[in-house]
């Protein structure tokens, strides 16, 4: 399912962030005809900052973080993401925004928390109803995010979005790869796969360095790089083929690097 079919930016007529990122700066709009869009290029060109506009203006709730409107950080973005113009073909409020950095602060507060909880019932190992209640509460945070102490960051991502990803939601997702092994992303490429051709379906725009992740069947892909926004084909991306010259031969590659 595709709820937001566009995504209209207006020109800001200024130099300052993020109107000075060429890709994003200037009037355009961009047409969703997929219910899954990767979002690529490099590092400030753009993706991640239109990706939080988009969050902004669709309301999207927040996994680990300060809810939107609560961020300082993005104080430079809001002036852009109200001129922002959402086209929907069904609005729908379900769904959420993810930032893997707001999610390992998310993880370590948890962690820190459930351990702290441990500890506290321990205190009160004489005080039945006192301890009861202390591991109540830490067996319900770790009954919702698993055993916090021994699995890894990518363990609690994955599982966050198999609780929390459902259909008829659109879902914003920013570099998900950041703390997953290539065989966790196959496993969130499954995910996706399986919440888009649900009856309802879902609708995921991602912004991503992952080839694994831009792989997927019938996925929209939009490259920031160049200074514009244009629609690529997954042979044709930079990504892909720097990835494959390397499997290729990585020897020969790394001496090629070396040399330079």
């Amino acid at each position: 399912m595709i709820y937001l079919t566009e995504i209209g930016i207006a020109g800001g007529g200024s130099d300052s962030f993020p109107y000075s990122v060429p890709s994003i700066g200037h009037p355009r709009v961009i047409r969703l005809h997929s219910p899954v869009t990767c979002l690529v290029g490099a590092n400030a060109s753009g993706k991640s900052t239109l990706l939080e506009a988009i969050a902004i203006k669709s309301r999207r709730i927040v996994v680990g973080g300060k809810s939107l409107d609560q961020d300082d950080s993005l104080d430079a973005i809001r002036p852009y993401a109200r001129n922002l113009k959402l086209t929907w073909s069904r609005r729908t409020g379900k769904g959420f925004f993810f930032r893997s950095e707001d999610f390992f602060n998310f993880m370590r507060r948890n962690k820190e928390l459930s351990a702290e909880l441990g500890d506290l019932a321990e205190r009160f190992k004489d005080e039945p109803l006192a301890r009861g209640s202390l591991l109540g509460q830490k067996n319900a945070l770790d009954s919702r995010y698993g055993d916090l102490n021994s699995q890894s960051h990518g363990e609690g991502f994955l599982r966050v979005f198999k609780s929390r990803i459902s259909s008829g939601g659109l879902y914003l997702l920013d570099e998900p790869e950041a703390a997953l092994s290539p065989q966790s992303q196959f496993s969130l490429l499954y995910l996706i796969r399986e919440m888009v051709n649900d009856r309802e379906g879902a609708q995921f725009i991602i912004a991503t360095h992952s080839p694994i992740l831009m792989s997927l069947p019938g996925a929209q892909i939009l490259s920031f790089d160049g200074g514009g926004i244009s629609e690529e084909e997954f042979d044709n991306l930079d990504h892909v083929q720097l990835y494959r010259r390397f499997l290729g031969n990585p020897g020969r590659f790394l001496d090629m690097l070396f040399s330079e």
